[in-house]
């Protein structure tokens, strides 16, 4: 993405409250606040026109976040609609300021939005994929820039879904392996905590004790990331965790300080690498 200043704007001061959001030089504008707001969210201006909406909560079952993308004529009308829904605590809508988005434009983006956040599965997305709309190539170029303008600002709004996993750095010399009764786990650190590689390996029996563990590994075997080997699981993708300790504790089966498992090629320990100062 390039370079871009963004304006935030707290209608009553709270950071946590209800915000508005642009980018320099871009027609597009985002409005997001907390559910507990929805009554002075509905009553703002610009949630009248065309618009595309995110409604974001926690899975009560599986503690992962759900994620429901909706596209409307009226924003505000369509909001009404989810009063009666009790799993989302977040909203972000996108308008345009320029008032030109039509109802085919904002069908395009919720298709596009849809398709991305399951290609991502960050989330569980509760809408299935709409048809989208086909647009002339001139519109089609205007809402992909219009789409990327979006994405730039969802993060800072709190719903951070659509971002790749980062990889980290995979030069053979960066690379963080762990061991446990013969099997391998590789993996580094992340912008957004530890990545652990494609192919790794990890134990097949939960620690009795490891309960957090044994639902956070069963999670992962459902959802087809973590492959039965026979005598082993092994991750059939990159996955990012919180934190190094949390990719060890899936790796080994229950709490393994991540600081200390991770080790790189010489044996150095994850801790002591980051306790060295840069060069």
């Amino acid at each position: 993405m390039n370079p871009a200043t963004i304006k935030i704007f707290l209608t009553d001061g709270n950071p946590e409250g209800i915000r508005t959001a642009e980018l320099s030089n871009w027609t597009g504008k985002a409005i997001a606040g907390p559910r507990s707001e929805l009554a002075d969210l509905l009553k703002r201006d610009e949630l009248t026109n065309p618009g595309v909406y995110f409604l974001h909560g926690i899975d009560p079952e599986s503690d992962k976040p759900i994620l429901y993308i909706g596209e409307a004529e009226s924003v505000k009308k369509h909001l009404h609609q989810h009063k009666d829904r009790d799993d989302w605590n977040q909203i972000v809508a996108f308008v345009s300021k320029d008032e030109n988005l039509t109802k085919a434009h904002i069908r395009y983006l919720e298709g596009e939005l849809i398709v991305q956040a399951n290609k991502m599965g960050n989330a569980v997305v509760q809408n299935s994929a709409s048809s989208g709309a086909k647009l002339p190539e001139s519109d089609k170029a205007d809402m992909d820039v219009f789409l990327e303008k979006m994405l730039q600002l969802l993060p800072i709004l709190g719903i951070d879904l659509f971002k790749p996993i980062d990889a980290g750095k995979k030069e053979s010399d960066s690379v963080l392996m762990g061991t446990i009764k013969g099997l391998v786990a590789k993996g580094n650190r992340t912008s957004g905590g530890f990545v652990v590689y494609k192919g790794s390996q990890a134990v097949k029996e939960h620690r009795p004790s490891a309960v957090n563990a044994a639902k956070k590994r069963e999670g992962l075997i459902q959802e087809g990331k973590l492959l039965d080997k026979g005598d082993h699981y092994e991750f059939s993708t990159d996955i990012e965790f919180g934190s190094p300790s949390t990719g060890g504790t899936v790796v080994c089966g229950g709490a393994t300080n991540g600081l200390k498992f991770w080790r790189n090629a010489a044996g150095q320990m994850l801790k002591d690498l980051e306790d060295q100062p840069d060069d």
